[in-house]
């Protein structure tokens, strides 16, 4: 749209007195009339759905709206209203001029809020909806203004004034939440993935939830909390397993001792290594270094021991057998265009 077109589209009539440059009426689609077109004006706009449901555009983002949802319309931007098929739309018009929130040219809370929120460069949600945590205490700002607007004792200009500035501060506050929830959100994966990068390089040598603290600028306590919040699973716990992982890939492939693959792995006591290695594979590190394994590859198995438990292996798997007898079962390997089963035993 170019700007010729745009202001084909501006609606000059007077809105609001000199005065007190705001208004609040109610309209109803279709009994009013048929909808609202497209046109934009020099005030701010709100519009709050009472009854029904219709269709609310602005700056062309046409959007379903339904009975409590509050639109904002900023200054000069685009906007329409129209019927929803056959459904009927009672909604409520605040409109007035954005100099009624300011106290003079130098006023700090325009400069710095009022008037980024309204050119854009301060963004907000325009579409209100019982979704955005604040949505209460916003629709109460509005039900404040109705009352005294209704009542229209001496002074009721300052109340609706009042209730307009909550509910822009509120509005503020929503997005400032999110950012900060979002800028936390990211600082906090960003610290876990120093941390298991830490662990990962690190796992061989003496490792203390004091050093995890230090290393992301954490008190202990609060450390122990981010840790479990993020993995599910104490520091101390998430270490041991690791250093166990890496412990039973050394005892399959390594000819060392166990007491030399527990402290390569970062145990400096055996017994407490023993004790834990068997929690976690029920078996001795000494036991699975004796047991024969077998590596499968070219289809998936299924492996069966007799009183036993079966076991499944992907295309390509090393196992780890306790002493027994196991039948292996090809389960499928491609062979031309036919799939062939094969059945072979395995002792251990």
């Amino acid at each position: 749209m170019n700007i010729n077109e745009y202001q084909n589209y501006h609606e000059t009539k007077a809105h609001t007195s000199a005065e007190f440059p705001y208004n609040t009426y109610l309209c109803s689609i279709p009994l009013d009339f048929p909808g609202v077109p497209l046109h934009w004006h020099d005030e701010l706009e709100l519009v709050v759905i009472k009854r029904g449901q219709g269709f609310v555009s602005v700056d062309f983002d046409k959007r379903l709206v339904h009975s409590g949802d509050i639109i904002i319309i900023p200054p000069r931007c685009l906007h329409a209203i129209e019927q929803d098929d056959t459904f009927k739309m009672e909604y409520e018009n605040i409109i007035f001029k954005p100099d009624l929130l300011s106290s003079g040219a130098n006023d700090l809370c325009m400069i710095q809020y009022i008037v980024p929120l309204l050119d854009g460069s301060l963004p907000i949600e325009y579409f209100l909806t019982p979704a955005l945590g604040s949505f209460e205490a916003l629709s109460n700002c509005i039900r404040q203004i109705d009352l005294v607007c209704a009542d229209q004792t001496p002074g009721w200009q300052l109340a609706v004034k009042s209730s307009l500035f909550n509910f822009f501060f509120l509005l503020i506050s929503e997005r400032q939440k999110k950012t900060v929830s979002t800028s936390s959100n990211s600082k906090s994966l960003e610290k876990m993935k120093t941390v298991l990068k830490y662990v990962e390089n690190h796992y061989t040598e003496k490792l203390t939830i004091d050093d995890m603290a230090e290393l992301t600028y954490y008190s202990k306590s609060h450390f122990m909390k981010f840790f479990k919040a993020h993995m599910g699973t104490g520091f101390t716990e998430y270490l041991n397993d690791y250093r166990l992982t890496m412990a039973a890939r050394l005892l399959k492939s390594s000819d060392e001792s166990i007491l030399m693959i527990a402290e390569a792995s970062g145990f400096d006591n055996l017994s407490y290594f023993n004790r834990i290695f068997k929690r976690k594979y029920g078996a001795f590190g000494c036991e699975i270094k004796r047991m024969p394994s077998i590596r499968l590859s070219g289809g998936h198995f299924l492996l069966c021991r007799k009183g036993g438990m079966n076991f499944s292996a992907g295309k390509t798997e090393r196992l780890i057998l306790r002493g027994g007898c196991y039948k292996i079962i090809l389960v499928c390997r491609k062979i031309g265009r036919k799939n062939q089963r094969e059945k072979r035993d395995f002792y251990a």
